[in-house]
Formats: C-alpha cells, structure tokens, sequence
C-alpha cells in the first residue's frame, strides 16, 4: 500500500501509520477470536484512512488513535454479525487457532520462524482459554474489556468507540471481568503445561488408556470444530475417561495419523497431520496437574495459517 504527497513525493507519514498495523491486527484478533476476520476489519481501517484527502488526513492529530477508534468500531460491527452467524454454526465455535514459536519443544532446532503470521503478539490474552471466555461476553463488554483491561486505553476513549458514556464504559469492563474470574483459570506453567501435552501425545501413540485417564482431569472437557466441513464432534464430550477412550477411537480408526508438539496461541499444543497436512489444531489448559481442556479444531478454513506454509 502506498501513498503520495500533495507535492508528488512519498508520504512522509507512510512508515508511522503503517507501523500501527500490528497492533491493530492484535487488538482486532482479541476482539473478534479469528485471524481472517482481524486482517479484513484492519484492512478496511486502512481503506478508510486512505479514502481520505490529505487535508482531512493531516488534520488528525494523533492517526493511531484514529485507526484504534475505526478498527475497534469496526469489529464492535462485526461482533454483532457474528453472533447471529454463530447461532447457526454447525456443532461447536471455537476461536481460530494461532501458530506460534516452538522454542519449548526438545529436538527443534531454532523453533518456528516467528509469531503466528509474523503478525499478532501473544501473551496471556489470545490463549485459547481466555478466548473462549472473551466469546461469552455481548459484543460491547469484549470490546469495552479488550481496549480497557488489554491494551489500557482510558474509559473516555472506549466509550468514543462504543458511543457510551465513560461510567457505562466503566460497567461493561466490570461485567466482562467477573465473567472472566467466572470461568476457572488454568494454573500451570509454560513447563508443566509442556510437560503433560508431550506425555499426553505419548500415550496417544502407545494407546494407553491408563495413562492418558492418568493425564485428564476427572471432569475434563473436549471440545471440537469442524463448522460442518469436516467429522467432528458436535456436543462437548465431557469426562476424562470418555475424553481418553474417543482419542483411542481415533487412534483407531485413522491409523496414518501423526501427532506433532507445537505452539498454540502461545502455549504447548499439539498437530494432528495427515499426508503431511494439518488436519487438527489442538489447544489444552491445564491445572492441578491435569488436563482440564481440550479444544481441537478441525475447521479447514480456521487452518489456514497452519497449511499456508
């Protein structure tokens, strides 16, 4: 994308605003819990700056405020469109997985190349957990808690991009946090986490069941997308054992499977290939020294950043 000056020459601003790109791809994929839908809505935001003239451009003082506001209202758009999309989704909706560095993973040398898409950070907010949480809140709560709680933007702006007033503001960040110490919060380390996702895996391979009930959680629950492309599960499966018995039925009943250790939205996850292709993206949360989640992806086109390359 480029952009010229009133005098001809390369727009001396070019480089600063296109410098905010990643953090509005970061702040939209929170948002929205989907990377195609986060590049659309940035992209759109730059469509709207460079439809302006260079006047109305230059008279903005602050641009990456202004792409913040454009972007956020987008997705708050979005995120009302959405809901009524996700009612009638086939089976279980699960955020889009994002690929990331593999540094944890013994044998790898070097690890991935780079951030899921060379594009969005991870940290804490985009693990699969507290996106699941995020897509429970109304769309004015995720964008009001994102922008607030995620990326300390003041209530004043927020509620410029929700058109509420800064108390409402205030209110809807409340709500969205206590749904957030709601939901039971994984509590493991990085290494646990690892650790127990590599026997899990092991003891998929070896079609042990002792172990893999070992492993889950008593009350752990399996989730899967498949968006109606492709089998999957379209109720949770509740029940370690349950969970342990089905990973053995797949073991089973797709013997050229392979399980691969990865990085999924920041954290230790694992690969289900196929003749060399992604097929299955799967994220765990962990606590107690068990696995108490498990959310496996099956959606081709929620895949897309893992069979691009």
């Amino acid at each position: 994308m480029s952009s010229e000056a009133g005098r001809g020459g390369p727009d001396p601003g070019l480089d600063a605003i296109m410098s905010e790109r990643r953090q509005l791809l970061g702040l939209a994929y929170r948002m929205l819990g989907s990377l195609a839908e986060a590049e659309d809505a940035v992209q759109e935001t730059y469509a709207r700056w460079y439809a302006m003239s260079t006047e109305q451009q230059g008279a903005i003082q602050v641009p990456g405020a202004w792409l913040t506001r454009v972007a956020s209202r987008i997705c708050l758009d979005l995120l009302g469109s959405a809901r009524a999309r996700r009612e009638r989704y086939v089976g279980e909706w699960i955020p889009e997985p994002l690929p990331g560095p593999t540094e944890w993973i013994r044998g790898l040398p070097g690890g991935a190349e780079g951030d899921p898409a060379d594009r969005v950070t991870l940290d804490e907010s985009v693990s699969m957990a507290f996106l699941v949480v995020l897509e429970s809140m109304t769309p004015a709560e995720r964008v009001a808690f994102v922008l607030h709680d995620v990326f300390g933007y003041p209530f004043a702006e927020v509620g410029d991009v929700v058109g509420r007033s800064p108390a409402a503001c205030r209110q809807l960040a409340s709500s969205a946090r206590r749904r957030v110490r709601a939901s039971p919060a994984p509590v493991s380390s990085s290494a646990e986490q690892a650790g127990l996702v590599r026997a899990f895996r092991q003891a998929w391979e070896a079609r042990d069941i002792r172990a893999l009930v070992g492993l889950l959680d008593p009350d752990a629950t399996a989730v899967t997308d498949g968006g109606g492309l492709v089998s999957a599960l379209l109720h949770p499966l509740d029940g370690g054992e349950r969970i342990a018995r089905a990973c053995l039925d797949i073991a089973v009943r797709v013997p050229d499977m392979t399980v691969v250790e990865t990085t999924v939205n920041g954290q230790p996850g694992l690969l289900a290939m196929q003749d060399g292709r992604t097929v299955t993206v799967f994220a765990f949360a962990v606590a107690r020294g068990r696995i108490t989640h498990i959310w496996s992806v099956r959606n081709p086109e929620k895949l897309r950043s893992w069979t691009s390359g």
